[in-house]
């Protein structure tokens, strides 16, 4: 990788964090405390999101018919998103201990806190808990496998793909076969040692 594709990947690393500091300024008026993982606000905040709640009668009658036939098959996911999350625990306990990675930490995806806003009705905050809950389950998986291609297999696709992992930029290039073995080692060793490998590469 050339020093000026490096320079390139840091600068949008540092874009992305203004970016999020830009965005959490707008978003400062919303006043909340965290007390041991609970949301807290105050009453008279509470008391206007109570107020802005939709009616579960009026939130029935407003569902399209074929939306409310069609979400059994929505909660039925459920099922198979459990049996991933156990799959992955142990695919963690064991893969990575065994291959000395760092443990991706669940709770750092899959986060519960929609349910405390109260302008959401009991089906609202049930729909939130779920999706946060399966789209969480989702992204760490992602970083799971992620993680792991980073060791296995960390070639880039001849095909431009809709997602790349944050690691993406540094796997090998598609089809140089020029000191592969070297190059794939050094990433192997890497990867043992470190959770963000781009940073760990550009502190150097």
């Amino acid at each position: 990788m050339s020093n000026e594709i490096k320079e390139m990947i840091q600068e949008i690393e540092e874009l992305k964090t203004k970016l999020k500091k830009e965005i959490a300024k707008e978003e400062d008026y919303i006043i909340y405390k965290v007390e041991n993982g609970r949301i807290k606000f105050e009453e008279n905040v509470l008391e206007k999101q109570r107020e802005a709640m939709k009616h579960l009668l009026i939130y029935f009658r407003e569902i399209p018919f074929l939306h409310l036939i069609s979400s059994p098959i929505v909660y039925a996911m459920i099922i198979p998103a459990i049996v991933l999350d156990v799959m992955l625990f142990i695919y963690q306990q064991v893969i990575f201990r065994i291959y000395k990675f760092e443990f991706i930490r669940r709770s750092d995806y899959i986060v519960f806190d929609r349910q405390y806003l109260r302008y959401l009705n009991f089906i609202e905050r049930l729909n939130c808990v779920y999706c946060s809950y399966f789209n969480g389950l989702m992204h760490y998986a992602s970083e799971i496998a992620s993680k792991s291609e980073l060791y296995f297999c960390p070639i880039k696709h001849a095909k431009k793909t809709a997602y790349e992992p944050e690691c993406y930029s540094d796997f090998l290039t598609y089809g140089d076969e020029k000191d592969f073995q070297e190059k794939l080692q050094e990433i192997r060793d890497k990867a043992q040692n470190v959770t963000n490998f781009t940073k760990s590469k550009d502190k150097k």
